[in-house]
């Protein structure tokens, strides 16, 4: 018999919790991934989504397991304490990084309580003028999460609207 392993159980409330949203209207789930990289037997699940389908900006939440963790807990090794990462990124648009990055940065920290690493990658298209970078936005929470997260699930996707929504409405 399939005993479900801490991240089937964490990646089924955070699928579940999601597509709520989709399915009131608030959000627009726009890509999904369930992924088994053989390499390192290690798995992760993306849900990527969106305010409206014409909005700039978007969320991804990502869900990831490690070998070791995923061996820990099936062997039920007693000095293990076996979990999963979560990160949460977004995506949008900046003209002037310079000024707008460190504005995302405090805005964003203001709506996430201060909790979550946040950095920043840019990236361009060379030769497309004028210059538009693509922000991507990084949460790191800096622990691993089992079931007992599981009631933050809620808050932290509400979260993640409210930070598409002041996303978009900066003109990202």
């Amino acid at each position: 018999m399939f005993d479900p392993t801490i991240y089937d159980n964490i990646k089924v409330v955070l699928e579940g919790a999601v597509y709520d949203l989709d399915l009131d209207g608030k959000i627009i789930i726009t890509r999904r991934e369930d992924l088994v990289d053989l390499s390192s037997m290690s798995r992760t699940y993306a849900i990527e989504f969106a305010r409206k389908i014409d909005k700039p900006s978007k969320a991804e939440i990502n869900l990831h397991v490690h070998l070791s963790d995923l061996a820990a807990e099936i062997l039920e090794n007693p000095t293990a304490k076996p979990g999963c990462t979560l990160t949460i990124k977004l995506f949008t648009k900046v003209k002037n990084p310079d000024m707008e990055c460190k504005h995302i940065e405090e805005q964003l920290g203001l709506i996430w309580e201060h909790r979550p690493q946040i950095t920043q990658l840019l990236s361009y298209k060379y030769g497309i003028f004028p210059v538009v970078y693509h922000n991507q936005i990084t949460l790191s929470f800096g622990r691993k999460i089992d079931e007992s997260h599981l009631d933050d699930f809620p808050h932290l996707i509400g979260y993640a609207a409210d930070s598409l929504a002041w996303l978009d409405e900066r003109g990202g």
